[in-house]
């Protein structure tokens, strides 16, 4: 099956299963959004969405959370992980869209990645959700289902966004990037993961990789039967095969 036939099959596949997902970041604006995803590096979405109602409400805007001195926004947000980096970010490209942009959010790529903590990834969420603009955001979880479904075989995210971008019409990158994390939290994880079970594992994986997996699953089998019996064994019999002396 060609790339782009199988890209066709899981995307009707994602249509059905998840056919209206919502961005699992609370927000309510372009900025709380920005503040969110930036938050949700190397921490969970439902932790950031706990964290972020007391956060905005001390500071909904970047007027306020420019004005808001470091540490305060630190002690907010420490739960998420990496509270001191992520509290400077969040300080710093508030005041600079403040400087900047009028205290808006750029709806331009170039001027999203100039500012403090926002890489690619994080831009290009902005972007497709925010302003329905097309963006495939990919992070390493997508870009291990794009492994384990041979719909690329890059070994960068950005060359994984590049092959999902030509295999996925463009009008689909944000509803597929969506359905792809809600499908591997619920059906796909990276690990204990049945491959012949998964809806889409089951015949988009290559048997190379189906096999691999299902020997990961399998018990090890006990040191003492498998492997020094085995070869304690073989070294008796070896031992007893000498043949006798003649007398």
């Amino acid at each position: 099956m060609k790339r782009a036939e199988k890209a066709e099959r899981i995307r009707k596949i994602l249509d059905r299963l998840h056919p209206a997902p919502d961005v699992p970041l609370r927000h309510v604006d372009p900025f709380t959004l920005l503040v969110s995803v930036v938050l949700s590096a190397q921490c969970t979405d439902e932790r950031v969405n706990q964290v972020t109602p007391a956060l905005f409400d001390a500071a909904p805007d970047p007027w306020a959370m420019a004005a808001l001195p470091v540490p305060r926004i630190e002690r907010l947000i420490r739960s998420c992980g990496l509270a001191p980096a992520k509290a400077r970010a969040l300080a710093a490209l508030s005041r600079l869209l403040v400087e900047e942009h009028g205290g808006r959010v750029p709806a331009c790529f170039e001027s999203l990645e100039a500012l403090p903590g926002v890489g690619h990834k994080t831009a290009s969420v902005v972007m497709v959700q925010a302003f329905g603009r097309p963006a495939f955001p990919v992070d390493t979880h997508i870009h291990r289902l794009a492994a384990r479904w041979g719909l690329s075989r890059a070994r960068s995210v950005a060359e994984t966004e590049a092959d999902l971008k030509r295999l996925f019409p463009a009008e689909s990158w944000g509803r597929v990037h969506l359905q792809m994390i809600f499908f591997g939290r619920t059906r796909c994880p990276a690990r204990g993961h049945d491959l012949r079970a998964c809806p889409i594992c089951s015949w988009a994986a290559s048997r190379r990789r189906i096999d691999e997996e299902a020997r990961k699953r399998r018990p090890e089998r006990s040191a003492g039967v498998s492997r020094t019996g085995a070869r304690s064994g073989t070294r008796g019999r070896r031992r007893g095969a000498r043949r006798p002396r003649r007398g």
